[in-house]
C-alpha cells in the first residue's frame, strides 16, 4: 500500500508538472525600455522578462526583433515593438519561465488590437 501511494503521488506530480511547464503564445508589446528590463503587455497583463540585476527568463536571446521602421526608441536604443513570444509561464506571478521561440509582428497588428492598451 505504501508503494502504491508514493506511485500515485510520483504521477500527480509528473501531471502537475506538465500542466505548469506548456508552452503557449502570448503577443503584444514587448518592452524594453532600459538594458535588461523586459517584458511583454498582453491582453492578460502585463508579464515580467528580465529584471536588471535579478530573474532573466530563459531563453531570452530568442526574441526576435522587428526591422527597424518597426522598433519604437524611447530611450537612446531601448524601447518597445509588437510581437508573440512562445512561452513557458508562472501565471500566479506573472512571470515568463522560458522563452522558446518568437515573432516580431507589425506596430500596427498591436495598435489595432482592442484587448491592449496603447502605449
Amino acid at each position: 500500500a505504501k508503494i502504491e501511494s508514493v506511485k500515485v503521488v510520483f504521477f500527480l506530480s509528473l501531471f502537475t508538472l506538465a500542466a505548469y511547464a506548456q508552452a503557449e503564445t502570448r503577443c503584444g508589446w514587448i518592452q524594453n525600455p532600459t538594458p535588461a528590463n523586459y517584458w511583454i503587455t498582453d491582453a492578460d497583463g502585463t508579464w515580467t522578462i528580465s529584471v536588471q540585476g535579478g530573474y532573466q527568463a530563459e531563453g531570452i536571446e530568442n526574441i526576435e526583433y522587428p526591422d527597424d521602421d518597426q522598433y519604437v526608441d524611447i530611450n537612446g536604443s531601448y524601447g518597445y515593438f509588437c510581437g508573440c513570444l512562445n512561452v513557458e509561464t508562472d501565471a500566479a506571478q506573472m512571470k515568463v519561465l522560458s522563452i522558446k521561440s518568437s515573432k516580431a509582428k507589425l506596430l500596427k497588428e498591436c495598435l489595432k488590437d482592442p484587448a491592449l492598451d496603447q502605449l
